[in-house]
């Protein structure tokens, strides 16, 4: 298999819950906060009967690109793997199995490479002190995205309570 094969699979497998997109781009199509808008729209239409009336989150590349910071390929895999498995929405409550999810996040990163940059709006998924910056118009979202060797790849998790 091929690595744009393989990373399609994987990127696939780790956004196949309710409430997570992925992507995998080739590296030639867009920035990051470009790719993260992107997908963030598509959650945002996907997810419009469960938005709040009135929400309002960042509208442009340049808004996303404020809410992202960089991490490192380690943290990129915590988070890769909470937002398969995990529920922003309901910490501690399990979507799937994490041992596949963290198995799936390790290759993803591994694949990308180790020149890979990967950003994200998480600041700390802590129990008690969960905090991000928005991406999205939902109550809760969650995003890590990376670029490296020929590609992009962006998973998000939306969500409402």
């Amino acid at each position: 298999m091929d690595v744009a094969s393989e990373l399609r699979a994987l990127v696939g497998s780790l956004s196949r819950e309710e409430g997570v997109f992925g992507r995998l781009v080739d590296k030639a199509g867009g920035s990051v906060p470009e790719l993260v808008h992107q997908v963030a729209a598509d959650a945002e239409r996907a997810w419009r009967n469960y938005a709040v009336d009135g929400a309002v989150g960042p509208d442009t590349p340049a808004e996303v690109e404020d809410a992202l910071s960089q991490i490192d390929g380690e943290r990129a895999v915590e988070f890769l793997t909470y937002l398969a498995a995990g529920d922003l929405v309901f910490p501690g409550a399990g979507r799937r199995d994490r041992t596949h999810a963290l198995r799936a996040a390790e290759r993803v990163v591994r694949l990308m490479g180790y020149e890979s940059v990967w950003y994200t709006n998480i600041s700390d998924l802590s129990p008690g002190a969960r905090e991000w910056n928005p991406v999205t118009r939902h109550t809760f979202d969650g995003v890590v995205a990376g670029i490296g060797g020929h590609f992009a790849v962006v998973l998000l998790q939306v969500g409402e309570d």
